[in-house]
């Protein structure tokens, strides 16, 4: 761990900037056996130069035992350079641990000292160093260790003796095996309240974060490594909740899916999974930047720098990002559906496909068409499928010689034929005759067939234009023949 960079204009080589990093430099010095150094983080101002060679070194070495060997939480200290002006103590002071030694409280605080102009660290006060001998005296083997080889006691790991480790192993070990009977367990017993095989893996994660932060407790390896395996435990916890919050959610939408439209699930295919990745990578952004900010860190640098990156993400694509919020509008206004019939464009065919980034149709040619969304998306979209009645709008183009008597029964017998045929909706004038055009009288029918389904139109449309052309040659008459004139026209004389 890095100690946290002097302010603007202080150059500490020691990095005794903030409490935080006081305490982590001074660990570090004493895990390398530089007592000597170590003895700068302690204010020994009031000694004399002769002893403060002679006693820094122990007072710094028992120090070092007392943070090491009773579990001191160096997260607990502050990381700004002005300490924590909530804990009244006042700027200049940092609590550090408390110990209790034959019944007497004693607390070791850091303060803030200027060491010359313009130069201001922070040590442990001279008032704690005066303690430290005396908080020493707690550090006595526990009946537990007694009972322990010598071994096992005196051999040091990372600062930290070698049964702890062992301790903890065994007990990582255990809980691997123990959190999955009981996720297993817990699982077994929801099912008859719903299927949550998923949540073994996030059950299993938080039990054994929990239980492994609890067992720190038991045998608390040194300040640094206790420190690194905290961190991975929160971590673990956090991620652990996370993970559970996105296998309860994976399976609400599963069960949502399944009780919608099959069309519309058809379309839900292609946004869904994307969906649920988005928010489940936002749940794990959540819990991962809550836990640096709980280690002290600030977040606002993470999130600028995630701003920028999406900033050149989006210049870098923007026809696929058109083309994404496309398929978004497409899917969420839902102007067609999978398997709907629709004209876009000059063109007409059969929705198969609507994805993020294009949506794919059959032609009647039993082509396939592929749109990109921000091009369907902006077309006038015309959904044939969507119609409820389909209109009946022949026009009859009578010869130019029908006689009026001729055109009222034509006029009447299909005014009859639309209002015998039940699927037939015709409103007060379905059949009327509407103009004298260049070779034919022109008599317009304009009705619905209520039917949706275009093979059902075209049978009842036949069958209505072939009763209209008999009506037409009953009547006398028939259609008329568009006439042209070919070869020279011939001279008129004159009268006689």
């Amino acid at each position: 761990m890095q100690a946290q960079t002097p302010a603007a204009g202080v150059n500490d080589p020691l990095g005794r900037s903030s409490p935080q990093a006081s305490i982590v430099q001074f660990i570090e010095a004493c895990h390398a056996h530089d007592y000597s150094k170590a003895g700068h983080f302690l204010d020994l101002r009031a000694m004399s130069a002769a002893d403060r060679a002679k006693s820094g070194p122990d007072i710094a070495r028992q120090l070092e035992d007392l943070l090491d060997d009773t579990g001191f939480d160096i997260a607990t200290l502050s990381r700004d350079p002005e300490g924590d002006q909530s804990d009244g103590l006042g700027g200049a002071f940092e609590h550090l641990d408390t110990f209790k030694v034959d019944g007497r409280t004693l607390d070791l605080q850091l303060e803030r000292v200027q060491l010359k102009p313009g130069l201001r660290v922070w040590l442990v006060s001279a008032a704690s160093v005066a303690l430290i001998p005396a908080a020493h005296k707690i550090l006595a083997e526990t009946p537990f260790e007694k009972e322990l080889p010598q071994q096992f006691v005196t051999l040091e790991v990372l600062d930290t003796p070698v049964w702890r480790w062992i301790a903890l192993s065994i007990i990582a070990v255990l809980l691997w095996f123990l959190t999955s009977a009981i996720a297993w367990a817990f699982v077994k017993v929801l099912r008859p309240v719903a299927d949550l095989l998923f949540l073994r893996g996030p059950v299993r994660l938080f039990l054994a974060s929990t239980g492994f932060r609890a067992a720190l407790e038991f045998a608390p390896p040194s300040a640094l490594p206790r420190l690194f395996l905290e961190r991975t435990a929160g971590l673990a916890f956090s991620l652990s909740l996370a993970w559970a919050a996105a296998v309860l959610i994976e399976v609400a939408a599963k069960r949502w899916h399944s009780h919608l439209d099959p069309r519309v699930q058809a379309v839900s295919y292609s946004v869904l999974p994307l969906g649920l990745q988005m928010f489940k990578l936002a749940l794990y952004l959540i819990a991962l930047l809550s836990v640096v900010r709980a280690w002290g860190y600030g977040i606002s640098t993470i999130l600028a720098g995630l701003g920028v990156g999406g900033i050149a993400v989006a210049l870098a694509a923007q026809k696929t990002i058109e083309n994404l919020f496309g398929g978004i509008s497409v899917i969420g206004d839902r102007p067609v559906l999978v398997g709907d019939d629709c004209r876009f464009g000059t063109q007409t065919g059969t929705v198969i496909h609507i994805g993020l980034r294009s949506t794919r149709l059959r032609t009647a040619d039993r082509t396939v068409i592929s749109v990109p969304n921000g091009q369907f998306s902006s077309m006038a979209l015309e959904n044939i499928s969507a119609r409820d009645k389909i209109l009946f709008h022949p026009t009859l183009n009578l010869r130019r010689d029908t006689t009026s008597e001729q055109l009222a029964q034509i006029l009447t017998s299909a005014r009859d034929i639309l209002a015998k045929q039940p699927k037939v909706e015709s409103g007060e004038i379905p059949v009327r005759f509407v103009g004298l055009g260049t070779y034919s009288l022109d008599v317009e029918i304009n009705a619905y067939i209520t039917t949706a389904v275009n093979d059902e139109f075209l049978a009842i449309q036949q069958e209505l234009l072939l009763q209209l052309l008999q009506a037409v040659e009953s009547a006398g008459t028939a259609l008329a023949v568009p006439w042209q004139q070919t070869g020279e026209p011939q001279a008129k004389g004159p009268h006689v």
